[in-house]
């Protein structure tokens, strides 16, 4: 059984920052891929990123592209998602997922954690 933890949400004015973690705990191996999602009020669950804890492989989504930095901590089996130069359409509850695949599809995720709320203002 795995447990993932996310925290580090909040509200911020557009332009500004802020850092999302996501702490792991259970049984999982270190060639999994952890990916970070997000879900605005209705629409899907959307893809924003992932990394390999063990070769930190990295995949973006194009409107993240160069404003979000995925990042891993192994020894404290944490995954970071730095978001810079926020936007209104940024806002959204944000997920950390764990699966065997790099793929943006959420179904292909095994192990999800519990949301942390993003609001951006403008």
């Amino acid at each position: 059984q795995v447990q993932l933890v996310e925290s580090g949400g909040g509200l911020v004015q557009a332009g500004g920052s802020l850092r999302l973690s996501c702490a792991a705990s259970g049984r999982f191996f270190s060639d999994y891929y952890m990916g970070w999602f997000r879900q605005a009020p209705g629409k899907e669950r959307e893809f924003v990123a992932l990394i390999n804890w063990s070769y930190a492989i990295t995949r973006y989504a194009d409107s993240v592209k160069g404003r979000f930095t995925i990042s891993s901590e192994n020894a404290k089996n944490t995954v970071y998602l730095q978001m810079n130069s926020l936007k209104s359409e940024d806002t959204g509850v944000y997920y950390c997922a764990l699966g065997f695949v790099p793929t943006a599809t959420p179904a292909s995720y095994h192990d999800w954690g519990q949301g942390t709320q993003v609001t951006v203002s403008s």
